[in-house]
């Protein structure tokens, strides 16, 4: 088997990328689980969900943050996010001439688990803290398995028998490298990485009712107190600060894809005061509901 480097891989994930990413945009692809990513000016900061996987920068760079935290990642550097978190992203470095190109490989937590299970780990005799958005340069061999990956949009009678080894191989070497660390804290049963994991997928569904702390504890089988320093611990903010981001964003989905008013859009997401609603859409957003609506809506008709 012809083996690349890290630069010869880039090169030619690039060409593929520009293949099926011809203009600004996101673009799902073939092969489950996998998108690609273009566009060829910096953005402005927006508000997302980032799912469990690995993002990869083959050309430009990108910043995200979460809980005031900056992370930056660049041509030739992968990141990794273990939870579902609310971030804020965007991208830094990008031109016309050399546009941002990226990839995502989405992780499927039970493909994960079931991959670590398999796998014997010896942990280090000093654990480094756990990062939900972690950096990494990418190696060559991770660098040829994406290579692969992508290159099965070329031949897609072939994707549903090689796709699931080759995504398999990509879990096993983010387990056997850097980022091993950081992965076997939420595949491993028990740990207080897969507790919080669990509350945070839970979180995900029920964040509209009303939410207790003291019952997320117990579910997630920790004290009160241990269950707060583990969840800020792992995802950069208080249960609480997690919440509200997710009802914020949703609300603000609501607004911009239903056209549901401010009002019925803070009850929907589980807020009992309007008044409350908007002064915290405003410190998240930087402006009020209606102005910031109003001028997502002239962004998208531009």
């Amino acid at each position: 088997m012809q083996e690349f480097s890290v630069e010869q891989s880039l090169k030619m994930l690039a060409e593929k990328i520009s293949e099926i990413a011809q203009y600004d945009g996101d673009f799902t692809t073939a092969v489950p689980s996998l998108s690609v990513h273009r566009r060829n000016a910096p953005t402005t900061p927006v508000h997302c969900i980032y799912g469990i996987g690995l993002g990869v920068v083959i050309q430009g760079s990108k910043e995200l943050v979460l809980g005031g935290k900056v992370t930056g990642y660049r041509a030739g550097q992968t990141l990794l996010t273990t939870l579902e978190l609310p971030v804020v992203s965007h991208v830094a470095t990008a031109t016309a001439f050399a546009p941002f190109l990226g990839m995502m490989v989405t992780i499927e937590p039970a493909a994960l688990m079931q991959t670590a299970a398999m796998i014997p780990f010896r942990p280090a005799a000093k654990s480094p803290g756990f990062d939900p958005l972690a950096v990494n340069e990418l190696d060559a061999g991770l660098a040829d398995t994406l290579r692969r990956l992508l290159s099965l949009n070329d031949e897609p009678r072939l994707i549903q028998h090689l796709a699931p080894l080759i995504q398999q191989e990509i879990i096993i070497r983010l387990l056997t490298g850097p980022y091993g660390s950081a992965l076997r804290h939420i595949a491993s049963p028990g740990s207080p990485g897969q507790q919080i994991s669990g509350a945070v997928a839970w979180l995900k569904q029920h964040f509209t009712q009303p939410v207790s702390i003291d019952e997320l504890a117990s579910r997630s089988s920790m004290s009160t107190s241990s269950f707060r320093h583990h969840f800020r611990s792992v995802t950069g903010m208080s249960p609480l600060q997690f919440i509200k981001k997710l009802r914020l964003q949703e609300a603000r989905q609501q607004m911009l894809n239903s056209h549901l008013d401010a009002v019925s859009a803070a009850i929907k997401v589980g807020y009992e005061s309007a008044s409350q609603f908007s002064r915290e859409y405003s410190r998240e957003f930087g402006e009020s509901p209606q102005r910031d609506i109003r001028r997502l809506r002239e962004e998208i008709s531009q």
